[in-house]
């Protein structure tokens, strides 16, 4: 995700890494003793090594640790227009996992071939070019949506990942960046379902402007600590949101922890599906 745009901090290792992961040990100035939920975000980079488009070939890297207990599934293969050759493998494993599941999408600027093919069709006056950018942005986020339905992935939110891209690289055009992400918007509610943004304040103000929407916000420490990540909680709205979701990595997996006061079933509802464990389970695993 944003691995490439923030500098990697030190690898987390041995027992302080084991109780970060577990949540036992708290920190930064976001609440410490606030309940919270740890879990990760997947994508290509687990698929197998040599599956996908050759820019964005699978890494073999390892699904969430036992310790999570909610994952973000990411959709596509790194740009738009191109799924996940992972994902059906991957909600596979969070059903047998019994976690909460939410998904993401990397959201790119359309290719001119692209732009062809889908700026004429969608809700947006195709006669100008913020039109059919808007169009082709809510194609893209509906080429998302099918691929959820292809595959059994539920979710009420889609996380729009906002960030620069080299593969598919923006505009210098704020107002065309901006076009595109109104469209995703767009076509993720036209499907019902909720719409929460994942990238920094510089980036976003770089690529979209001061586009607000107020809507749910998941941000990143980058290669740091989960007391990094939970001090992002509450700090540097990227468009007048609240922070729901914080990240940070290692070298093996992206981990990722709710913010105070989203840890709760009720609010988990809003942001994720659940998978629930078999009564059967639930009992082996008390003995």
């Amino acid at each position: 995700m944003i691995r490439a745009a923030i500098r990697r901090g030190r690898v987390l290792t041995g027992l302080v890494a084991l109780l970060l992961t577990l949540g036992v040990l708290g920190g930064g100035t976001a609440s410490a003793s606030a309940p919270t939920r740890v879990g990760g975000d997947v994508s290509w980079p687990q698929c197998p090594v040599g599956t996908g488009i050759p820019t964005r070939q699978g890494e073999g890297k390892p699904m969430p640790t036992r310790a999570a207990s909610f994952v973000v599934l990411g959709l596509t293969n790194g740009p738009g227009f191109v799924p996940n050759p992972c994902l059906g493998r991957q909600v596979r494993w969070s059903r047998r996992h019994h976690v909460w599941t939410s998904a993401y999408a990397m959201t790119t600027y359309p290719r001119r071939r692209q732009l062809a093919r889908t700026g004429g069709s969608g809700p947006f006056a195709t006669h100008r070019r913020l039109g059919r950018l808007r169009n082709s942005g809510y194609q893209q986020a509906l080429f998302n949506v099918r691929t959820m339905a292809r595959v059994g992935a539920k979710s009420p939110i889609v996380w729009v990942d906002v960030e620069p891209y080299p593969v598919a690289p923006w505009t210098r055009s704020v107002r065309r960046n901006r076009a595109v992400v109104q469209g995703v918007v767009a076509g993720y509610e036209s499907a019902g379902l909720r719409v929460g943004f994942y990238s920094t304040p510089s980036m976003w103000r770089s690529l979209v402007g001061g586009l607000r929407y107020g809507y749910p916000e998941w941000h990143t420490a980058g290669g740091t600590t989960m007391a990094a990540a939970r001090a992002k909680c509450g700090h540097d709205s990227l468009q007048g949101g609240r922070t729901v979701l914080a990240q940070w990595w290692d070298d093996r997996r992206d981990h990722d922890v709710s913010c105070p006061g989203y840890a709760r079933t009720l609010r988990m509802r809003r942001f994720f599906t659940r998978h629930r464990q078999p009564i059967a389970i639930r009992v082996a695993y008390r003995r």
